[in-house]
């Protein structure tokens, strides 16, 4: 891998990290959060990537 590629699966990994602690938060505060992809990435180069978006229900 290069250096620019796996700078950027940190960065990702780190922002998952913080993305789950936000979940865990609103699942402590009473809401139901669910991630469905809505759109996929693409470039030209044929790398993909999922995108989501946040589902939330409240009681």
């Amino acid at each position: 891998m290069s250096t620019d590629q796996e700078s950027a699966i940190r960065m990702l990994a780190n922002s998952l990290h913080r993305l789950n602690e936000a979940v865990v938060k609103c699942v402590n505060a009473g809401v139901t959060v669910e991630l469905m992809r809505t759109a996929r990435y693409h470039n030209e180069s044929g790398s993909w990537g999922d995108q989501f978006t946040p589902i939330i229900r409240t009681k």
